[in-house]
């Protein structure tokens, strides 16, 4: 959630600091600053706001120095204040420190520092951390952070640095994201790799309870007991400029658009043609296992939850296995009940996202195998998996989630169809159908991006509504929940997404012409009921936007307006419907004047529980 950036080397800590920074805004923040060492000095700069107010601020009162950490702040102990934001330092100002993450013993901590002398100025945890240093500190930064980081309980990615040791900065990690850029005489520390990638494109990953200290020269990696690792370099697979607009006004509206190519780059290797087998590299699970599996529990947060919800319905229908989905947040609560030969299916974008790395956690306790749908190579999620698939999205800066999601249902999809065909739950001929679908989705999804300006006119016509109401039924329940998300996420509309079938039990209370309705009507199933809901709405002066097929001519003759989109088989229209509802809900949002990248209160990976 926060982003951390710091550097070493022979340039400016503070242009690079701001520059990763900046790439990292797309994880939400309220409060930034930034901490460098010169002379023998520690200065440190602090504002509550964007990053443009702190570098207005340096531009002021420059910081001057080749060793330096910023850190943007999204607030879960204390309101957003200069106080309150990182860096943090220690009573004397000589050690700065920054933090990502919860420390769920601060307050037993905090006693005890305050009851020896420590006197504390913010309300937040991580205050606790760098006292804890400095109490241990006898000459040695790297051993009394060692044994400061042992005291605590929780989750964090640190960086550290002290005017005492102007030659080096410390990281260390514990179920929270931290990478380490690797240059030639300069090196970094981030918390996503894409706020290195303009220097560098090699880093290390580091794991859980590992620490590192960084000079311009070496990175020397170990345990928290001093036990040195080896490791060898990731290799970030993607340009540059991967993360930039693109001559797009918002990173969604790039991102949107750029799922035709995604989508090929999933399918690429997987499926080359309808009468060939799917082949997923990385799934690791045998033929055998894949016909013993008793149940598939599909677990997530958020918008990766709403693909989960479309893989159980697709594991059911298609490769005739049980199938559960749970928020991770709430799998613990209920502790279940795991059998054997049990799959659980683990989807992030982030590979980071805090509650389902737990949920993996505990699945992997209770003996299930796991495999994992992430989007980021080398992720927390992907490494503590037996098996992954990664959906080869690209970097998704956004915080509103669209490639990442078209392309988790896809890749769901494929791994559905492989353990139909494994199984022998669909007949030849429904495969061949279904794989010929699937290697048609890029062509569709250009279809639909080149629509934009039809739903970019609906979009103006519902604007200004203050609420609105998605229904579907059956795999495109989940098109409505996910197209409500993406439309509160982004234009802070009140939406909801509500099975059709529930409409009689509550939501037609809300129905009046000030509310409009997206009814996602595809020909299938659930078609005729869908047109009865739609009727119901009409009849009591509710405006719908029809979603359906091309060429349904019922469907405009029942709504206000349609989204189009291409026939294809049901069971992947979740796919090509999220389409125009991401535009639908980007152009409102865009005609609203929002922040459409950085929504208010968001992060785009959320790390702490």
């Amino acid at each position: 959630m926060c982003g951390i950036v710091g550097y070493i080397g022979d340039r400016q800590a503070t242009e690079i600091c701001l520059a990763g920074l900046k790439r990292l805004e797309y994880r939400g923040y309220d409060s930034a600053g930034i901490a460098i060492v010169r002379d023998g000095e520690l200065e440190v700069m602090k504002v509550v706001g964007k990053l443009a107010g702190l570098a207005e601020a340096l531009e002021e009162n420059p910081l001057e120095g080749t060793l330096g950490i910023g850190h943007t702040r999204w607030a879960t102990h204390g309101k957003p204040s200069k106080v309150n934001s990182h860096p943090h330092t220690s009573m004397d100002g000589r050690i700065a420190l920054v933090h990502n993450g919860i420390i769920e013993n601060y307050a037993e901590l905090r006693d005890q520092l305050e009851s020896e002398g420590f006197e504390f100025v913010s309300q937040t945890d991580t205050e606790v951390i760098v006292h804890l240093v400095d109490k241990y500190y006898e000459g040695d930064l790297a051993a009394a952070f060692r044994r400061a980081v042992k005291d605590l309980h929780g989750a964090f990615a640190l960086g550290i640095v002290s005017a005492d040791h102007p030659d080096q900065m410390i990281a260390a990690r514990r179920f929270s994201p931290l990478v380490l850029g690797i240059g030639e005489g300069e090196n970094f520390i981030v918390s996503d790799m894409g706020a290195v990638r303009e220097w560098t494109d090699q880093v290390y990953v580091i794991d859980d309870d590992e620490m590192a200290v960084i000079t311009r020269d070496s990175i020397e990696l170990t345990d928290l007991e001093g036990n040195p690792i080896e490791r060898e370099p990731y290799t970030i697979p993607w340009p540059a400029d991967a993360a930039q607009k693109g001559g797009h006004k918002h990173f969604m509206h790039k991102e949107i658009h750029e799922q035709p190519r995604a989508m090929r780059e999933c399918l690429l290797g997987r499926l080359g043609a309808p009468e060939k087998s799917i082949n997923l590299e990385g799934l690791n699970l045998t033929e055998d296992e894949i016909r013993g599996l008793r149940k598939v529990v599909f677990t997530a947060c958020g918008t990766a939850y709403h693909a989960g919800l479309v893989g159980r319905f697709l594991m059911e229908k298609l490769a005739r296995i049980p199938a559960e989905c749970d928020l991770a947040a709430e799998l613990r609560a209920r502790d279940p009940v795991v059998l054997d030969n049990t799959l659980a299916i683990i989807v992030s974008q982030s590979g980071e996202t805090a509650d389902t790395l737990v949920a993996l956690r505990e699945f992997k306790e209770k003996g299930a195998k796991v495999i994992s749908v992430v989007n980021v190579v080398d992720s927390s999620i992907a490494r503590e998996s037996d098996g992954v698939v990664y959906i080869q999205a690209g970097p998704e800066i956004g915080v509103a989630s669209t490639k990442a999601y078209t392309l988790q249902i896809l890749t769901i999809s494929l791994i559905a169809a492989h353990f139909a065909d494994v199984r022998g739950a669909a007949s030849e001929h429904e495969l061949i159908e279904l794989r010929r679908a699937m290697l048609g989705l890029p062509e569709q999804a250009q279809i639909l991006l080149d629509r934009e300006e039809d739903v970019k006119r609906v979009a103006a016509r519902f604007f200004e509504s203050p609420n609105a109401l998605y229904l579907g039924r059956g795999v495109n329940l989940p098109s409505a929940m996910e197209g409500a998300l993406k439309l509160k996420e982004i234009s802070y509309i009140h939406a909801e997404g509500y099975s059709a079938g529930e409409m009689k039990h509550g939501p037609i209370a809300l129905v009046e012409p000030s509310l409009f309705t997206v009814a996602i009507a595809i020909k299938g199933d659930v078609y005729d009921k869908m047109i009865g809901n739609i009727q119901e709405i009409k009849a009591r002066s509710g405006p719908v936007i029809g979603v359906a097929f091309d060429g349904d001519t019922e469907i405009p003759r029942q709504a206000d307006e349609v989204l189009w989109v291409p026939e294809s088989p049901e069971m992947i229209t979740p796919i090509t419907v999220a389409i125009p509802l991401q535009i639908l809900a980007y152009h409102i949002a865009d005609m609203l004047d929002r922040e459409i990248d950085q929504p208010r209160n968001l992060a785009k990976t959320v790390t702490v529980e």
